[in-house]
């Protein structure tokens, strides 16, 4: 039963890493894979070099805290709420409904997003006006969008998440409860005393594994719902986005391939460190 998942993952994720050997090349179609000129070090060069370099990891990095603080509180929130909940018949609907954006692809959240911040049709820039407020161009003000992919991302992530920390939430013996109620603790010391402390490992798991991907964003995320405006660019500019760009206009395999050599590296540090903070703190909690 496992082998079609394994052969998928030595397909896509094993034998591509042969391809890291373009990074450190000069890639010529006419000469090949193995026949372009070994360059060492110079791709890497040049990507740290450009005037781009540091505003696109900046990008990267701080975007993707936003997006891994964010969906991690709003998804707890919601399965701690779920939780609550007696009723199993409004759970199910609930998560059915908080679910459904998953699903969506985001060429298609692109247009939902297009249509509440259209600069003259838009459905936010109405509310602005009926209230006396001038319309804003979204798509010319970057410094609004760190927040609004944050939302986006929250919007589209925390639904599938909150079923993973509600799933762990639904394994908590409820003599747990059962002796807090006796103790006369009421429903919110409950939640800081047993619910969280116990869904802890699972967190922290989830969180680990977000950090490993932290020099990652989806690029199909950022290139949808900002439209690739170059207005933009100073806020929303990603590695992803940045590798993307080199190859549709420059061409430049080896340069594109440094900079996805430096992500695959960086983010197993992150992850081999985080884990390891992990595991000074509760060995349990780890990753492994």
């Amino acid at each position: 039963m496992a082998l079609p998942g394994v052969l998928l993952l030595f397909t896509f994720a094993y034998i591509p890493i042969f391809g890291l050997v373009l990074a450190f090349k000069d890639f010529r179609y006419d000469l090949g894979f193995w026949g372009s000129e070994w360059v060492g070090l110079e791709n890497f060069e040049f990507f740290f070099k450009s005037n781009s370099a540091w505003e696109v990891l900046r990008n990267t990095i701080g975007l993707n805290f936003l997006f891994i603080g964010g969906t991690l509180v709003v998804s707890v929130a919601i399965a701690l709420m779920m939780n609550e909940v007696k009723s199993r018949g409004f759970t199910k609907v609930a998560q059915t409904i908080m679910f459904f954006p998953y699903f969506i692809s985001w060429v298609v959240a692109g247009y939902l997003l297009y249509t509440f911040l259209h600069h003259d049709y838009g459905i936010l820039n109405q509310i602005l006006n009926f209230f006396g407020l001038e319309s804003v161009a979204w798509y010319s003000r970057a410094e609004y969008w760190p927040v609004i992919l944050m939302i986006m991302a929250i919007w589209k992530g925390a639904g599938y998440n909150s079923i993973v920390y509600y799933a762990a939430l639904m394994g908590i013996d409820d003599n747990y409860y059962e002796a807090a109620a006796l103790d006369g603790a009421n429903r919110w010391q409950m939640i800081w005393k047993i619910s969280l402390p116990m869904i802890r490992g699972v967190i922290t798991i989830m969180t680990i594994l977000a950090i490993g991907r932290i020099m990652y964003a989806d690029y199909g995320m950022i290139l949808s719902l900002t439209r690739e405006q170059g207005a933009l660019l100073s806020t929303t500019d990603v590695l992803d986005t940045y590798i993307l760009r080199a190859l549709r206009v420059t061409g430049d395999t080896g340069v594109s391939s440094a900079v996805s050599c430096f992500q695959a590296v960086v983010g197993f540090l992150l992850i081999m460190g985080s884990n390891m903070v992990a595991r000074r703190i509760d060995e349990e909690s780890a990753l492994f």
